[in-house]
């Protein structure tokens, strides 16, 4: 048996991952090491996560291995079953697609049935788009909300942000949101034909990838800038008050 199996009751590991494949760095050694110890996984797309666990050469035979799926077509009556190993004295590990789990991620209802069955739960080091976006900013840091994904459409989307400005200025709240890669430019350009001169407009590319970008400008300054390439390129969007 291995060595994270020896334990009356199993662990659920909140297991961060890279957030490109040109970052295998960004995942701690620590992590690495609970992650081979591991045979037992709840995944958002099994591809994904078998292609994460061997590039950092985890050691067990992937046919020696369960992966469970976690997306949006898990039916809520599946996932307790996802926690049973852990009954056996084997420990879980919750994987996303990208960065770390349950933060903009289905794996929050694998967390909350862990907490609910009495399972110890245990979040581990790694990547965040979202904290990484924060802090790159230059955005108040002290009182911030993440909004997940806006309207797609392009009238609802302008109501929307033009929503987030006023939380921004009244409130001093940095607005974090992000968008399907597909669909950056119809973000930023509503952005630039919408929000106020003088509101604070950051964009992160490719956080922590060899190609990354981010740069932070009012909205006015944006608007004399000529705009990076960024279609299908996973980006992160903050918003906020410029500090007078």
């Amino acid at each position: 048996m291995k060595e994270i199996e020896n334990q009356s009751s199993g662990k659920l590991y909140l297991l961060p991952v890279p957030l490109g494949e040109d970052a295998w760095h960004t995942v701690p050694e620590y992590v690495k090491e609970i992650i081979h110890g591991l045979d037992v996984f709840v995944v958002e797309r099994a591809k994904t996560a078998r292609r994460f666990l061997k590039a950092i050469a985890f050691p067990t035979p992937f046919d020696d291995c369960l992966f469970f799926e976690l997306n949006k077509r898990t039916e809520a009556g599946e996932i307790p079953s996802f926690l049973e190993a852990t009954q056996q004295g084997r420990s879980v590990g919750l994987l996303s697609e990208a960065g770390v789990p349950a933060v903009a991620d289905p794996g929050s209802r694998l967390v909350l049935a862990a907490h609910e069955q009495g399972v110890e739960v245990m979040p581990l080091v790694g990547p965040s788009s979202i904290l990484l976006a924060l802090m790159a900013a230059g955005m108040n840091g002290q009182s911030f909300a993440f909004k997940g994904y806006l309207s797609a459409k392009r009238p609802e989307l302008a109501q929307e942000l033009k929503q987030l400005e006023v939380q921004a200025n009244r409130r001093g709240e940095t607005q974090i949101f992000i968008e399907t890669p597909y669909r950056n430019q119809a973000v930023v350009e509503t952005a630039l034909n919408t929000l106020d001169t003088n509101i604070l407009f950051s964009i992160a590319v490719d956080i922590t990838l060899p190609t990354q970008w981010i740069q932070t400008h009012t909205i006015g300054v944006w608007r004399t800038l000529k705009l990076p390439d960024l279609h299908k390129r996973p980006a992160v969007f903050v918003l906020g008050e410029r500090k007078k």
